[in-house]
């Protein structure tokens, strides 16, 4: 557990120092993201952030080939090498995207690209637990899930991407959950030798979203851009194939027994749930609307936390109290008892969703009857109408106000500047006089 402690605070320290040099390198090449239509921010923000959390997994990643408990991780195949390797792929790809602009076929010729690399060095799905044992299927099919299942998870944390701080929470508390599940099934499966590659790049991970959110926090001076959100869905997903189907699944905890032997497959998928659910609805909502499913909108479920008046620090943390109740409730269905898991997980739910709605409930409480008092009172306020009202040759005009009167007009054709001055202000009726004041 040290050296994954110790990796950590590389990984966040580099990151955090590194930040504001790449935020230089992105004003000198004027790699800014403009405010659109569909943004949140209101000035043009550097967008080079993937940069620095390229720099912090990178030093990570040298100071673990020199650590005894890591080192055999380096020298006895070249996974983790690839890893780095890919990682570079894609966070050059997205340093291009945002400098120049890439068209999306480039941009997934790329991610096909680095997940191919990481998968001819042995860092692919090989094989997928079922009901009774591990289903191993061709070479040809363990690439192509391979390459499947890290191309989704890095457009994912791409889609996801919309709010100050947002993907880097996200992708942070989950890699927090899957290290939880990683460590303590490598742990209980080989208790003298646990060091494996998908403990470490999730702890390296972690730390990279530690050191980038002081800067990245709302309001963000820094947002990752393409380079640093492909980068981190794609190191999340390294660490999900480099574990899944290499334990035996009946060995994991306690829980119902269908749980353990659906947990390597799900947990990837847990951790992801809100980037994946963003992303499906997008697909299938630019599809309907026939548009590419690459267009740009301003739907995403960010979009909507903000729309039911959910401030963005709020919204930031109703998206982050989702992903931590989703990833940890569902690790703790395998290690737990399951009577005292699911109680636990389900008032936790409903805690969430209150807190989601909370904004909607309370606008509802507070507008009924401010609205109907406001109604009350103007009612109350406005004098009677005199016979024959309404009857002159403006129809809609009532009579002067009597000398001396303070009474505030309240039509539409009430002055502005008079409303201001506080005066009210009637207008002239034709062939008659303003009284003397």
């Amino acid at each position: 557990m040290r050296a994954y402690l110790l990796l950590l605070l590389v990984a966040a320290g580099t990151t955090y120092l590194a930040t504001p040099l790449a935020r230089r390198v992105a004003e000198r090449f004027t790699a800014m993201t403009p405010v659109r239509d569909r943004d949140v921010h209101s000035v043009p923000t550097p967008r080079l952030g993937g940069l620095a959390m390229l720099a912090g997994v990178a030093v990570a990643f040298a100071a673990a080939s020199r650590m005894p408990f890591l080192s055999d991780l380096f020298t006895e195949s070249r996974q983790a090498w690839a890893v780095l390797g890919a990682a570079a792929i894609v966070c050059l790809l997205g340093v291009a995207d945002d400098v120049w602009g890439l068209d999306p076929l480039t941009k997934l010729a790329g991610q096909v690209l680095a997940a191919g690399l990481m998968a001819w060095q042995g860092v692919m799905l090989l094989a997928l637990p079922v009901a009774g044992g591990l289903w191993v299927g061709s070479s040809g099919l363990q690439l192509g899930v391979t390459v499947l299942a890290v191309v989704v998870a890095v457009n994912a944390v791409n889609f996801v991407d919309g709010l100050d701080g947002l993907a880097a929470g996200v992708v942070g508390i989950g890699s927090v959950a899957f290290f939880t599940y990683s460590y303590l099934l490598t742990r209980g499966a080989s208790p003298d030798n646990y060091a494996n590659l998908g403990s470490m790049v999730v702890a390296v991970l972690i730390g990279v979203c530690l050191g980038f959110l002081p800067h990245n926090a709302h309001p963000a001076r820094i947002f990752m851009g393409d380079s640093g959100s492909m980068l981190i869905g794609l190191m999340l997903a390294a660490s999900a194939v480099s574990v899944t189907g290499r334990f035996d699944p009946q060995a994991i905890g306690s829980g119902a027994q269908i749980v353990p032997v659906f947990l390597p497959v799900l947990l990837p998928v847990a951790v992801l749930l809100l980037p994946l659910t963003d992303l499906v609805l997008a697909v299938v909502r630019r599809v309907l609307a026939g548009q590419s499913p690459f267009a740009a909108d301003k739907l995403h479920l960010h979009h909507r936390l903000l729309s039911l008046g959910h401030t963005h620090g709020r919204a930031v943390g109703v998206l982050w109290l989702w992903t931590a109740v989703v990833s940890f409730g569902y690790i703790a269905l395998a290690f737990l008892p399951l009577h005292l898991v699911l109680p636990t997980w389900a008032a936790v739910l409903l805690l969430a969703v209150l807190v989601t709605l909370g904004p909607r409930r309370a606008r509802a409480r507070r507008h009924g009857p401010v609205l109907l008092r406001e109604r009350q009172a103007a009612e109350r306020a406005a004098p009677a109408p005199p016979p024959g009202a309404g009857s002159g040759p403006t129809g809609a005009a009532g009579p002067p106000a009597a000398p001396g009167s303070t009474e505030r007009v309240t039509s539409l054709t009430e002055d502005p500047g008079a409303r201001r001055g506080g005066r009210a202000h009637q207008p002239a009726r034709s062939g008659t006089r303003p009284p003397r004041r």
